[in-house]
Protein backbone atom coordinates (compact mmCIF):
# COMPACT_ATOMS: atom_id res chain seq x y z
CA UNK A 1 0.00 0.00 0.00
CA UNK A 2 0.98 3.51 -0.95
CA UNK A 3 0.26 7.01 0.05
CA UNK A 4 -1.55 7.91 3.18
CA UNK A 5 -2.56 5.24 5.75
CA UNK A 6 -3.61 5.28 9.53
CA UNK A 7 -1.70 3.23 11.60
CA UNK A 8 -3.60 2.15 14.75
CA UNK A 9 -2.00 4.10 17.75
CA UNK A 10 -3.59 4.20 21.11
CA UNK A 11 -3.00 8.43 21.39
CA UNK A 12 -5.66 8.42 18.42
CA UNK A 13 -8.83 7.05 19.96
CA UNK A 14 -10.80 7.91 22.79
CA UNK A 15 -13.22 6.31 24.79
CA UNK A 16 -17.02 6.34 24.00
CA UNK A 17 -17.35 8.12 27.57
CA UNK A 18 -20.56 10.03 28.08
CA UNK A 19 -19.98 13.51 30.05
CA UNK A 20 -21.93 16.44 31.00
CA UNK A 21 -21.36 19.01 28.64
CA UNK A 22 -22.03 21.49 30.84
CA UNK A 23 -18.57 20.72 32.23
CA UNK A 24 -15.23 21.94 31.62
CA UNK A 25 -12.87 20.51 29.28
CA UNK A 26 -9.20 20.74 30.19
CA UNK A 27 -6.81 21.72 27.05
CA UNK A 28 -3.30 20.84 28.17
CA UNK A 29 -0.97 23.15 26.16
CA UNK A 30 2.66 21.90 25.27
CA UNK A 31 4.09 22.90 22.57
CA UNK A 32 1.14 24.15 20.71
CA UNK A 33 1.84 28.04 22.46
CA UNK A 34 -0.92 29.56 20.20
CA UNK A 35 -5.07 29.66 20.02
CA UNK A 36 -5.54 29.51 16.26
CA UNK A 37 -5.12 26.49 14.36
CA UNK A 38 -4.95 24.59 17.38
CA UNK A 39 -6.90 21.31 16.51
CA UNK A 40 -7.24 20.49 20.99
CA UNK A 41 -8.51 23.88 21.50
CA UNK A 42 -11.17 23.76 18.51
CA UNK A 43 -12.50 20.50 19.05
CA UNK A 44 -12.78 21.29 23.38
CA UNK A 45 -14.79 24.21 22.10
CA UNK A 46 -17.06 22.11 19.84
CA UNK A 47 -17.60 19.79 22.76
CA UNK A 48 -18.54 22.93 24.99
CA UNK A 49 -17.47 26.11 25.73
CA UNK A 50 -16.44 25.66 29.14
CA UNK A 51 -12.47 25.60 29.22
CA UNK A 52 -9.22 24.96 31.32
CA UNK A 53 -6.44 26.35 29.64
CA UNK A 54 -3.57 24.97 31.69
CA UNK A 55 0.23 23.58 31.26
CA UNK A 56 2.21 21.80 33.26
CA UNK A 57 6.13 22.01 33.87
CA UNK A 58 7.15 18.49 34.25
CA UNK A 59 11.07 18.23 33.72
CA UNK A 60 12.10 15.38 35.22
CA UNK A 61 9.43 13.65 32.53
CA UNK A 62 10.95 14.83 29.70
CA UNK A 63 13.16 11.32 28.74
CA UNK A 64 14.18 11.66 25.35
CA UNK A 65 15.88 14.96 26.77
CA UNK A 66 15.61 17.55 29.31
CA UNK A 67 14.74 21.51 27.34
CA UNK A 68 17.81 23.25 27.26
CA UNK A 69 19.23 26.76 28.42
CA UNK A 70 18.50 28.55 25.37
CA UNK A 71 14.91 26.76 24.66
CA UNK A 72 14.10 27.04 27.99
CA UNK A 73 14.06 31.46 27.96
CA UNK A 74 11.85 30.99 24.65
CA UNK A 75 9.45 28.73 26.27
CA UNK A 76 9.19 31.65 29.46
CA UNK A 77 8.48 34.08 26.66
CA UNK A 78 5.63 31.98 25.06
CA UNK A 79 4.29 30.87 27.96
CA UNK A 80 4.06 34.69 28.90
CA UNK A 81 2.17 35.60 25.80
CA UNK A 82 -0.23 32.81 25.64
CA UNK A 83 -1.13 34.03 28.74
CA UNK A 84 -2.13 37.35 27.44
CA UNK A 85 -3.83 35.63 24.09
CA UNK A 86 -5.95 33.81 26.87
CA UNK A 87 -6.64 37.21 28.92
CA UNK A 88 -7.73 38.84 25.86
CA UNK A 89 -10.70 36.85 25.79
CA UNK A 90 -11.20 36.51 29.60
CA UNK A 91 -9.67 33.35 30.04
CA UNK A 92 -6.52 32.17 32.13
CA UNK A 93 -3.35 30.00 31.59
CA UNK A 94 -3.35 28.06 34.90
CA UNK A 95 0.79 26.84 35.53
CA UNK A 96 0.43 23.74 37.47
CA UNK A 97 4.04 21.67 38.32
CA UNK A 98 4.23 17.99 37.25
CA UNK A 99 3.98 15.42 38.06
CA UNK A 100 1.87 15.29 35.47
CA UNK A 101 -1.12 13.19 35.80
CA UNK A 102 -1.17 14.30 39.29
CA UNK A 103 -1.62 17.76 38.35
CA UNK A 104 -4.16 16.56 35.68
CA UNK A 105 -6.14 14.94 38.02
CA UNK A 106 -6.04 17.80 40.75
CA UNK A 107 -6.79 20.36 37.76
CA UNK A 108 -9.89 18.05 37.03
CA UNK A 109 -11.19 17.53 40.56
CA UNK A 110 -11.03 21.28 41.55
CA UNK A 111 -13.02 22.44 38.10
CA UNK A 112 -15.30 19.46 37.92
CA UNK A 113 -13.74 18.83 33.78
CA UNK A 114 -14.39 15.91 32.87
CA UNK A 115 -12.60 16.27 29.33
CA UNK A 116 -9.30 16.37 29.21
CA UNK A 117 -7.78 17.34 25.27
CA UNK A 118 -3.92 17.91 24.03
CA UNK A 119 -2.27 17.79 20.81
CA UNK A 120 0.09 15.21 20.02
CA UNK A 121 3.92 14.94 20.69
CA UNK A 122 6.18 12.81 18.99
CA UNK A 123 9.17 12.17 20.88
CA UNK A 124 9.49 8.36 21.30
CA UNK A 125 9.28 8.20 25.30
CA UNK A 126 7.26 10.97 24.91
CA UNK A 127 4.40 9.16 22.77
CA UNK A 128 4.82 5.86 25.51
CA UNK A 129 4.34 8.37 28.24
CA UNK A 130 1.61 9.63 26.70
CA UNK A 131 -0.16 6.57 25.23
CA UNK A 132 -0.31 5.16 29.39
CA UNK A 133 -1.48 8.61 30.72
CA UNK A 134 -4.48 8.42 28.34
CA UNK A 135 -5.01 4.37 29.57
CA UNK A 136 -5.15 5.61 33.05
CA UNK A 137 -7.40 8.54 32.87
CA UNK A 138 -9.88 6.80 30.15
CA UNK A 139 -9.46 3.76 33.12
CA UNK A 140 -10.88 6.16 35.35
CA UNK A 141 -13.65 7.67 33.38
CA UNK A 142 -12.54 11.02 31.76
CA UNK A 143 -13.10 11.66 27.96
CA UNK A 144 -9.52 11.84 26.70
CA UNK A 145 -8.74 12.78 22.90
CA UNK A 146 -5.31 14.29 21.22
CA UNK A 147 -5.10 15.71 17.87
CA UNK A 148 -2.38 16.75 15.64
CA UNK A 149 -1.13 20.59 15.49
CA UNK A 150 2.27 20.05 15.02
CA UNK A 151 2.98 18.38 11.65
CA UNK A 152 1.18 18.69 7.79
CA UNK A 153 1.16 15.13 8.14
CA UNK A 154 2.04 12.92 10.87
CA UNK A 155 4.78 10.10 11.08
CA UNK A 156 2.64 6.95 10.23
CA UNK A 157 0.22 8.13 7.77
CA UNK A 158 3.53 8.21 5.15
CA UNK A 159 4.30 4.67 3.55
CA UNK A 160 6.87 3.55 0.75
CA UNK A 161 5.03 1.39 -2.15
CA UNK A 162 5.68 -1.86 -0.37
CA UNK A 163 4.98 -0.56 3.65
CA UNK A 164 7.38 0.38 5.50
CA UNK A 165 8.84 3.61 6.37
CA UNK A 166 10.93 6.12 4.08
CA UNK A 167 14.68 6.74 4.80
CA UNK A 168 15.30 8.88 1.62
CA UNK A 169 13.69 12.74 1.74
CA UNK A 170 12.89 13.01 -2.10
CA UNK A 171 10.61 10.22 -2.46
CA UNK A 172 9.44 11.00 0.76
CA UNK A 173 8.71 14.37 -0.10
CA UNK A 174 7.17 13.63 -3.21
CA UNK A 175 4.79 11.17 -1.70
CA UNK A 176 3.92 13.96 0.74
CA UNK A 177 3.19 16.62 -1.54
CA UNK A 178 0.99 14.02 -4.40
CA UNK A 179 -1.63 15.25 -1.95
CA UNK A 180 -3.47 18.17 -0.36
CA UNK A 181 -1.85 19.87 2.48
CA UNK A 182 -4.10 20.26 5.12
CA UNK A 183 -5.73 23.66 6.16
CA UNK A 184 -5.72 25.79 9.17
CA UNK A 185 -8.04 24.61 11.82
CA UNK A 186 -10.50 27.41 12.58
CA UNK A 187 -10.75 27.64 16.37
CA UNK A 188 -14.02 30.41 17.57
CA UNK A 189 -11.95 31.36 20.86
CA UNK A 190 -14.17 34.27 21.00
CA UNK A 191 -17.38 31.59 22.12
CA UNK A 192 -14.99 30.21 24.90
CA UNK A 193 -15.71 30.71 28.58
CA UNK A 194 -13.78 29.75 32.08
CA UNK A 195 -14.96 27.51 34.55
CA UNK A 196 -17.15 28.80 37.06
CA UNK A 197 -14.17 28.51 39.81
CA UNK A 198 -10.89 29.50 38.53
CA UNK A 199 -8.16 27.35 39.97
CA UNK A 200 -5.20 27.95 41.49
CA UNK A 201 -1.85 28.57 39.36
CA UNK A 202 1.62 29.31 40.04
CA UNK A 203 3.32 32.37 38.52
CA UNK A 204 5.86 31.82 35.74
CA UNK A 205 8.15 33.13 37.45
CA UNK A 206 8.39 29.99 40.06
CA UNK A 207 9.19 27.86 36.84
CA UNK A 208 12.99 29.79 36.87
CA UNK A 209 12.83 29.00 33.29
CA UNK A 210 14.85 32.15 32.49
CA UNK A 211 19.12 31.47 33.71
CA UNK A 212 20.60 33.36 36.53
CA UNK A 213 23.90 34.69 34.63
CA UNK A 214 22.62 37.07 31.64
CA UNK A 215 24.05 34.98 29.38
CA UNK A 216 21.01 35.80 27.12
CA UNK A 217 21.46 39.38 26.55
CA UNK A 218 21.70 39.49 22.70
CA UNK A 219 18.41 37.60 22.66
CA UNK A 220 16.21 40.26 23.30
CA UNK A 221 17.67 42.00 20.58
CA UNK A 222 17.86 39.26 18.27
CA UNK A 223 14.30 37.81 18.55
CA UNK A 224 10.38 38.65 19.24
CA UNK A 225 9.08 35.10 21.14
CA UNK A 226 5.32 35.81 20.36
CA UNK A 227 2.55 34.70 18.28
CA UNK A 228 2.63 38.59 17.14
CA UNK A 229 6.61 38.17 16.31
CA UNK A 230 5.77 34.99 14.83
CA UNK A 231 3.00 36.07 12.22
CA UNK A 232 5.15 39.22 11.66
CA UNK A 233 8.06 37.43 10.56
CA UNK A 234 6.04 34.68 8.58
CA UNK A 235 4.21 37.69 6.29
CA UNK A 236 7.86 39.41 6.28
CA UNK A 237 9.11 36.29 4.87
CA UNK A 238 6.27 35.25 2.47
CA UNK A 239 5.83 39.11 1.24
CA UNK A 240 9.73 39.87 0.76
CA UNK A 241 11.87 36.93 0.91
CA UNK A 242 10.08 33.97 -0.26
CA UNK A 243 10.56 34.50 -4.24
CA UNK A 244 14.56 34.90 -3.13
CA UNK A 245 14.29 31.93 -1.21
CA UNK A 246 16.47 30.18 -3.37
CA UNK A 247 19.52 32.45 -4.04
CA UNK A 248 19.35 33.78 -0.63
CA UNK A 249 19.12 30.91 1.89
CA UNK A 250 22.54 29.90 1.62
CA UNK A 251 24.25 33.62 2.02
CA UNK A 252 25.03 34.20 5.88
CA UNK A 253 25.54 37.59 6.20
CA UNK A 254 21.96 38.60 4.19
CA UNK A 255 18.49 38.30 6.09
CA UNK A 256 17.36 35.54 3.52
CA UNK A 257 15.84 33.25 5.82
CA UNK A 258 12.48 32.62 7.37
CA UNK A 259 14.07 31.98 10.76
CA UNK A 260 10.40 30.76 11.71
CA UNK A 261 12.10 27.45 13.32
CA UNK A 262 11.47 29.00 16.71
CA UNK A 263 8.06 29.50 16.39
CA UNK A 264 7.14 26.22 14.52
CA UNK A 265 8.99 24.22 17.77
CA UNK A 266 7.26 25.70 20.17
CA UNK A 267 3.94 26.09 18.82
CA UNK A 268 3.57 29.65 18.37
CA UNK A 269 3.09 29.19 14.31
CA UNK A 270 1.52 26.04 12.75
CA UNK A 271 3.16 24.22 9.64
CA UNK A 272 -0.64 24.84 8.40
CA UNK A 273 -0.34 28.50 8.95
CA UNK A 274 2.71 28.77 7.12
CA UNK A 275 1.42 26.82 4.13
CA UNK A 276 -1.65 29.02 3.82
CA UNK A 277 0.77 32.30 4.09
CA UNK A 278 2.85 30.49 1.15
CA UNK A 279 -0.38 29.74 -0.72
CA UNK A 280 0.15 30.07 -4.60
CA UNK A 281 3.76 31.37 -3.75
CA UNK A 282 4.58 27.38 -2.67
CA UNK A 283 4.13 26.20 -6.01
CA UNK A 284 7.11 27.64 -7.70
CA UNK A 285 10.75 29.16 -7.03
CA UNK A 286 11.87 30.33 -3.95
CA UNK A 287 8.55 29.29 -2.36
CA UNK A 288 7.90 25.68 -3.28
CA UNK A 289 11.88 25.65 -2.00
CA UNK A 290 10.73 26.94 1.56
CA UNK A 291 7.98 24.04 1.42
CA UNK A 292 10.30 21.89 0.60
CA UNK A 293 12.25 22.77 3.75
CA UNK A 294 8.81 22.51 5.47
CA UNK A 295 8.76 18.82 4.31
CA UNK A 296 12.23 18.27 5.52
CA UNK A 297 11.08 19.17 9.18
CA UNK A 298 8.45 16.62 8.76
CA UNK A 299 10.96 13.97 7.16
CA UNK A 300 12.68 14.31 10.54
CA UNK A 301 9.69 13.72 12.64
CA UNK A 302 9.11 10.80 10.20
CA UNK A 303 12.38 9.18 10.96
CA UNK A 304 12.14 9.73 14.50
CA UNK A 305 9.14 8.11 14.94
CA UNK A 306 9.80 4.78 12.98
CA UNK A 307 13.58 4.73 14.71
CA UNK A 308 13.24 5.93 18.13
CA UNK A 309 16.95 5.10 18.80
CA UNK A 310 18.50 8.00 16.43
CA UNK A 311 18.87 10.38 18.96
CA UNK A 312 21.34 7.91 20.60
CA UNK A 313 22.47 6.08 17.63
CA UNK A 314 23.44 6.60 14.20
CA UNK A 315 21.21 5.11 12.21
CA UNK A 316 23.51 3.35 9.92
CA UNK A 317 25.15 0.66 11.80
CA UNK A 318 28.33 0.86 10.71
CA UNK A 319 28.98 4.05 12.51
CA UNK A 320 28.53 2.54 15.82
CA UNK A 321 31.79 1.33 15.27
CA UNK A 322 33.48 4.45 13.83
CA UNK A 323 36.69 5.49 15.86
CA UNK A 324 35.44 8.75 17.22
CA UNK A 325 37.72 10.92 19.28
CA UNK A 326 37.10 12.09 23.11
CA UNK A 327 39.01 15.37 22.70
CA UNK A 328 37.41 17.75 25.42
CA UNK A 329 40.00 20.25 24.31
CA UNK A 330 39.38 20.68 20.84
CA UNK A 331 35.22 20.45 21.59
CA UNK A 332 35.74 23.52 23.43
CA UNK A 333 37.18 25.42 21.01
CA UNK A 334 34.80 24.69 18.66
CA UNK A 335 31.88 25.42 21.24
CA UNK A 336 33.58 29.12 21.63
CA UNK A 337 34.40 29.90 18.53
CA UNK A 338 37.97 29.45 19.21
CA UNK A 339 38.84 27.20 16.07
CA UNK A 340 40.92 29.14 13.84
CA UNK A 341 38.49 28.86 11.00
CA UNK A 342 36.23 32.45 10.75
CA UNK A 343 33.55 31.14 9.15
CA UNK A 344 32.89 28.08 11.90
CA UNK A 345 33.85 30.80 14.58
CA UNK A 346 31.34 32.81 13.52
CA UNK A 347 28.60 30.59 13.59
CA UNK A 348 29.87 29.44 16.82
CA UNK A 349 29.52 32.57 18.08
CA UNK A 350 26.28 33.98 16.15
CA UNK A 351 24.37 30.68 18.50
CA UNK A 352 26.24 31.87 21.80
CA UNK A 353 24.53 35.01 20.66
CA UNK A 354 21.63 34.46 19.34
CA UNK A 355 20.42 31.00 20.45
CA UNK A 356 20.51 30.27 16.38
CA UNK A 357 23.01 30.40 13.39
CA UNK A 358 22.31 30.02 9.82
CA UNK A 359 21.78 26.46 8.29
CA UNK A 360 24.40 26.86 5.40
CA UNK A 361 27.13 27.30 8.66
CA UNK A 362 25.47 24.55 10.72
CA UNK A 363 26.91 22.13 8.09
CA UNK A 364 29.82 23.33 8.02
CA UNK A 365 30.63 23.69 11.52
CA UNK A 366 28.73 20.30 12.20
CA UNK A 367 31.38 19.02 9.09
CA UNK A 368 34.63 20.43 11.14
CA UNK A 369 33.61 18.81 14.26
CA UNK A 370 32.64 15.32 12.85
CA UNK A 371 35.00 15.16 10.55
CA UNK A 372 38.04 17.46 10.66
CA UNK A 373 38.19 16.35 14.92
CA UNK A 374 36.39 13.30 14.88
CA UNK A 375 34.58 14.26 17.64
CA UNK A 376 31.21 12.29 17.43
CA UNK A 377 28.26 14.15 16.45
CA UNK A 378 26.63 12.91 19.07
CA UNK A 379 28.43 16.06 21.14
CA UNK A 380 27.43 18.28 18.50
CA UNK A 381 23.92 17.53 19.08
CA UNK A 382 24.33 17.76 22.53
CA UNK A 383 25.51 21.41 22.53
CA UNK A 384 22.96 22.55 19.97
CA UNK A 385 20.13 21.01 21.94
CA UNK A 386 21.15 23.35 24.86
CA UNK A 387 22.05 26.51 22.75
CA UNK A 388 19.51 26.64 19.68
CA UNK A 389 16.09 28.12 20.76
CA UNK A 390 14.78 26.15 18.08
CA UNK A 391 16.48 22.63 19.63
CA UNK A 392 13.79 20.30 18.01
CA UNK A 393 14.61 16.72 18.44
CA UNK A 394 13.72 15.22 15.16
CA UNK A 395 15.47 18.40 13.35
CA UNK A 396 18.38 18.46 15.61
CA UNK A 397 19.78 14.96 15.46
CA UNK A 398 18.38 14.58 11.62
CA UNK A 399 20.49 17.42 10.57
CA UNK A 400 23.80 15.95 12.70
CA UNK A 401 23.33 12.20 11.37
CA UNK A 402 23.19 14.23 7.80
CA UNK A 403 26.32 16.23 8.39
CA UNK A 404 28.33 13.13 10.00
CA UNK A 405 26.82 10.71 7.17
CA UNK A 406 25.50 8.16 9.37
CA UNK A 407 21.45 9.29 9.38
CA UNK A 408 18.70 8.77 6.69
CA UNK A 409 19.50 10.50 3.37
CA UNK A 410 23.05 11.90 4.99
CA UNK A 411 25.99 13.37 2.71
CA UNK A 412 28.01 10.95 2.21
CA UNK A 413 30.90 10.41 4.86
CA UNK A 414 33.60 12.08 2.08
CA UNK A 415 31.80 14.82 1.45
CA UNK A 416 34.37 17.04 3.80
CA UNK A 417 33.43 20.78 3.51
CA UNK A 418 36.32 22.99 3.84
CA UNK A 419 35.78 25.97 5.66
CA UNK A 420 37.57 28.23 3.68
CA UNK A 421 35.99 27.51 0.19
CA UNK A 422 32.39 27.28 1.74
CA UNK A 423 33.42 31.05 3.33
CA UNK A 424 34.49 32.19 -0.39
CA UNK A 425 31.34 31.13 -1.59
CA UNK A 426 28.68 31.75 0.44
CA UNK A 427 30.18 34.71 2.33
CA UNK A 428 32.32 36.43 -0.02
CA UNK A 429 32.23 40.22 0.98
CA UNK A 430 33.02 38.76 4.67
CA UNK A 431 29.65 40.39 5.99
CA UNK A 432 29.31 37.65 8.39
CA UNK A 433 32.73 36.46 9.32
CA UNK A 434 33.26 40.33 10.17
CA UNK A 435 29.69 40.50 11.88
CA UNK A 436 30.93 38.14 14.79
CA UNK A 437 34.51 37.57 14.53
CA UNK A 438 35.12 41.33 14.83
CA UNK A 439 39.12 40.74 15.65
CA UNK A 440 39.40 40.06 11.85
CA UNK A 441 36.86 42.81 10.49
CA UNK A 442 40.11 45.20 9.31
CA UNK A 443 41.76 42.19 6.79
CA UNK A 444 41.38 42.36 3.22
CA UNK A 445 38.73 39.68 2.06
CA UNK A 446 41.68 37.85 -0.21
CA UNK A 447 42.50 37.08 3.37
CA UNK A 448 39.24 36.81 5.88
CA UNK A 449 38.58 33.22 5.51
CA UNK A 450 41.83 32.19 6.20
CA UNK A 451 44.01 34.92 8.43
CA UNK A 452 47.18 32.37 8.54
CA UNK A 453 48.06 32.70 4.58
CA UNK A 454 47.71 36.72 5.24
CA UNK A 455 51.58 38.83 4.95
CA UNK A 456 52.79 39.60 8.23
CA UNK A 457 52.64 43.20 7.31
CA UNK A 458 48.55 42.71 6.55
CA UNK A 459 47.99 40.98 9.54
CA UNK A 460 50.24 44.04 11.34
CA UNK A 461 47.77 46.27 9.69
CA UNK A 462 44.95 44.97 10.23
CA UNK A 463 46.08 44.53 14.36
CA UNK A 464 46.31 40.71 14.37
CA UNK A 465 48.64 38.33 16.10
CA UNK A 466 47.88 34.61 15.39
CA UNK A 467 47.70 33.17 18.65
CA UNK A 468 47.22 36.31 20.40
CA UNK A 469 44.22 37.64 18.85
CA UNK A 470 42.99 35.31 16.93
CA UNK A 471 44.12 31.27 17.55
CA UNK A 472 45.54 29.46 14.31
CA UNK A 473 43.48 26.63 12.91
CA UNK A 474 42.63 23.91 15.37
CA UNK A 475 43.61 21.16 12.65
CA UNK A 476 45.37 21.57 9.25
CA UNK A 477 42.24 21.16 7.10
CA UNK A 478 43.86 18.74 4.77
CA UNK A 479 45.40 16.50 7.53
CA UNK A 480 41.80 16.67 9.15
CA UNK A 481 40.33 15.48 5.89
CA UNK A 482 42.71 12.56 5.36
CA UNK A 483 42.27 11.81 9.13
CA UNK A 484 38.63 11.94 8.78
CA UNK A 485 38.78 9.35 5.35
CA UNK A 486 41.29 7.14 6.40
CA UNK A 487 38.64 6.59 9.53
CA UNK A 488 36.19 5.87 7.47
CA UNK A 489 38.06 3.45 5.54
CA UNK A 490 38.84 1.32 8.36
CA UNK A 491 35.34 0.97 9.19
CA UNK A 492 34.24 -0.06 6.00
CA UNK A 493 36.74 -2.83 5.79
CA UNK A 494 35.43 -3.69 9.22
CA UNK A 495 32.06 -4.15 8.04
CA UNK A 496 32.72 -6.06 5.21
Amino acid sequence: MSGFFVESWSLDFACPILVSMSSPTIVWFRQDLRLHDNAALAAALEQARNIVPLYIWAPEEEKDRPVGGASKWWLHHALADLAQQLQHYSLRLIIRQGPTEKALREVAKETGALRIYWNRRYEPQTIQRDSRLKSQLQDDGFAVESFNSSLLVEPWRVAKQGGGPYKVYTPYSKEVLSHPLPDPVQVPVETAIGPNKWPASLELEQLALLPKIPWDRGFYDAWNPTRKGGIERMQRFVERDAAHYEQQRNLPGEDGTSRLSPYLHHGQLGPREVVAALGKRAEKGGGHTFLKELIWREFGYHILYHFPKTPRESLNERFREFPWVDDPKSLQAWQKGQTGYPIVDAGMRQLWQTGWMHNRVRMVVGSLLVKHLLIGWQEGEAWFWDTLVDADLASNVLGWQWVAGSGADAAPYFRIFNPMTQAEKFDPEGAYIRRWVPELAKLPNKYLQAPWTAPANVLEYAGVELGEHYPWPIIDHRKGRQRALDAFERVKKGNR
